[in-house]
């Protein structure tokens, strides 16, 4: 073999190996991307010895769909399905692209009657729209998630929910309140912004429905400012009242649903503590997690950043 064909099989052998380092990074730098990298926020839920980790999109948009099942007074079993569905369709995330017209969490098409563009868009109408068509499928609660969902699908892909249950049903024990204080959320360092009790109310009451009739608490040692409006924590917090009965699963179960759904969206709202049941969730020491906290009460406390 020539002394030039050797340093040619040289040349291409390093060509090689520093191509495969290349992709290397590119996988890596596309991993970060999609999971925000190491010590970024993260929200993850811990019952039954088992756990399941997704990001703050993919929290907020769980716990949406979570609301809007319980809202509409339906089982944690079409939660679980309705989940599922939406981590098989677009990995919980509110996706303006897909297959043909798809769109959304649960990639609805606008020509198959699902909606518009925009409403579809909408992760409250799309959750709303996938409930609709499930509870018309008899028995569906009795039926394989992967059949019930494919009734309401109609995917060229049946089998593919089936592999998501595991996680979705634990989301869905977190979520709905069964498994308490198991659904909690990392944040990041806070921008500045303030937050508004207002903007909790309102997607309070739209995600869960004119049930829920939350009030900005203005008790305690609030003091009062210059314009006469009281300030502090109690007047940048929102009790929102427990009424469920036993047949609803009982007022701690709705408790720990609220109070799950708050730090799932703490990151959007900007919401510094939850408190429920004798526990309390900050944002400052987010990491802990729920942490027992003094008293206990029969309201979900979410106070917004000052």
């Amino acid at each position: 073999m020539s002394r030039i064909s050797v340093t040619h099989r040289g040349r291409l052998l390093r060509i090689a190996a520093a191509c495969a380092v290349l992709l290397a990074l590119i996988g890596y730098g596309i991993a970060q991307l999609v999971t925000g990298g190491p010590g970024a926020p993260r929200c993850t839920v811990r019952a039954d010895g088992e756990s399941y980790s997704l990001s703050p999109e993919q929290a907020v948009n769980a716990a949406t769909i979570s609301a809007v099942g319980s809202g509409r007074g339906l089982p944690e079993r079409a939660v679980t399905i309705a989940l599922a569905t939406a981590m098989q369709e677009s990995g919980l995330r509110n996706i303006h692209h897909g297959d043909r017209d798809s769109l959304g969490l649960f990639q609805q098409r606008p020509t198959q009657g699902w909606g518009t563009a925009a409403q579809i868009t909408d992760p409250v109408y799309a959750a709303g729209k996938f409930y609709t068509h499930l509870v018309e499928v008899p028995g569906y609660s009795r039926l394989p998630l992967t059949v019930a969902a494919q009734k309401v699908q109609r995917s060229g892909f049946p089998q593919a929910y089936a592999k998501h249950e595991p996680d979705a049903s634990l989301l869905a024990a977190g979520l709905t309140g069964r498994a308490r204080a198991s659904f909690s959320c990392t944040t990041s360092p806070g921008d500045g912004r303030p937050g508004d009790p207002a903007a909790v109310r309102a997607k309070l009451r739209r995600e869960f429905g004119t049930e829920m009739a939350p009030a900005t608490a203005m008790t305690g040692r609030t003091g009062v400012g210059a314009s006469g409006t009281a300030v502090g924590a109690a007047a940048r917090t929102v009790t929102v009242p427990v009424r469920a009965t036993e047949a609803d699963g009982g007022p701690e179960r709705q408790g720990w649903q609220l109070a799950s759904w708050a730090v799932a969206h703490a990151s959007e709202l900007r919401i510094e503590r939850v408190s429920f049941g004798g526990r309390a969730w900050t944002s400052k020491d987010s990491r802990d997690g729920w942490q027992p906290a003094v008293g206990t009460s029969d309201e979900v406390r979410i106070t917004t950043v000052q």
